[in-house]
């Protein structure tokens, strides 16, 4: 009955939310057309990174506000600001307006939402933690299918600003519903803003700085994969969003049956080699793929090792920290992974543009630093227990 009303209680609100990253490629391509037609790629791509910083590093003081206030005050703020963030840049011109609505308030916005609601899940289950997780976070992978098609097609049908508006609509009606459904489990707890013992916790600092390599290479095929596809005339204009979708598909599978085994086999024990994987899978796969066939394939593997380090990685946090903790410790590890995840973006840009178009570097570092953060999750689970045979 526990798991029942935990499920009933925490799982709608993370699963309605798509994470910013997953789609920011469809709004960059009409940008690149339309209102900022006189900017780089690379200036655009940092409205979608300063997006994702913002997510990312606010993380820490909204797990903190969670621990002590519970999820509905942060939440129902995150509402607002998402419907007033959007409607903004449905009306947006200038390059400064997108940067401040749809980069930092929207950022904020979709941070004031998902953190609690993801914390929430964490609260509510014990032994099956990272399947109710996994379940959750596979929302926004569905969401990440859908919302780069539809886009696509209201903009060319509706425009623009009526799309923005309509998908305004649509998130503002999900939130009410996280909102009547997201409920704490245990205490609200009020402490100092810094938690000063997690920073002794070896296994945590493990965890994070495994994290923040990984973080600086895991959303790069996000940003250039249909760009890659482009580029080598493998995809037309009109097709590359599904290129961007089937990874999106890859990764709600990713997040789900991932997740799941990992209660059975241990949530370290699979988040590595997920992770390991992924990093070689972008060395590998994606340096080779030249057809159409070979993107694709490429798009589906990477988008099911990456959704299983998304899933994973947050029951992994909890399951290192105290149940009063959780929201804590899950908000500063995304606050630490904001750095790369800001920067991994554009340096891959600056990459492409200083070999003359070439992406071969930009691949190799974003494979590369992906594996690079796998070794040190490696220390984080010896550190917990030497023997690999057991669940950990």
């Amino acid at each position: 009955m526990g798991c029942l009303v935990g499920c009933l209680r925490s799982i709608p609100g993370p699963l309605l939310f798509v994470r910013s990253h997953e789609c920011f490629w469809t709004y960059q391509s009409w940008y690149s057309d339309h209102q900022l037609s006189n900017y780089s790629q690379f200036s655009i791509s940092w409205i979608g990174s300063l997006q994702l910083w913002t997510f990312f590093f606010m993380g820490g003081p909204i797990g903190r506000l969670f621990d002590a206030y519970g999820p509905s005050p942060v939440m129902f703020f995150g509402t607002l600001l998402l419907a007033f963030s959007t409607l903004m840049t449905s009306i947006s011109t200038k390059y400064y307006e997108f940067l401040l609505f749809q980069g930092f308030f929207f950022g904020l916005s979709v941070a004031s939402l998902f953190y609690p609601s993801l914390a929430a899940v964490s609260t509510h289950f014990d032994k099956y933690r990272a399947s109710a997780l996994g379940i959750a976070a596979a929302g926004s992978g569905v969401g990440g299918v859908v919302y780069p098609i539809m886009l696509r097609q209201l903009f060319s049908r509706t425009g623009y600003a009526w799309s923005v508006r309509a998908s305004t609509l649509l998130s503002v009606a999900c939130c009410v519903v996280a909102l009547a459904t997201v409920k704490k489990e245990g205490r609200k707890k009020c402490s100092g803003w810094i938690d000063v013992k997690m920073f002794k916790d070896m296994c945590f600092m493990l965890l994070a700085t495994g994290s923040f390599f990984v973080c600086l290479g895991i959303f790069t095929p996000f940003f250039y994969i249909v760009c890659y596809a482009e580029d080598r005339a493998l995809v037309s204009q009109h097709t590359a969003v599904y290129v961007l979708s089937v990874m999106n598909a890859g990764g709600v599978f990713g997040r789900i049956v991932p997740a799941i085994l990992s209660d059975k086999m241990g949530r370290f024990n699979l988040l590595i080699p997920a992770s390991f994987l992924a990093g070689l899978s972008c060395l590998i796969f994606w340096m080779l793929a030249k057809t159409m066939t070979a993107v694709m394939g490429f798009a589906a593997v990477y988008g099911f090792l990456s959704g299983a380090f998304i899933s994973v990685i947050t029951p992994c946090v909890a399951q290192i920290s105290d149940i009063d903790e959780i929201g804590t410790r899950i908000g500063a590890l995304y606050t630490l992974i904001s750095v790369p995840s800001l920067v991994g973006g554009p340096i891959a840009g600056a990459l492409i543009q200083y070999q003359g178009g070439s992406y071969t570097g930009m691949i190799g570092l974003s494979g590369s630093s992906i594996i690079f953060g796998s070794l040190f999750i490696l220390a984080c689970r010896l550190k917990i227990n030497r023997n690999i045979c057991v669940r950990a």
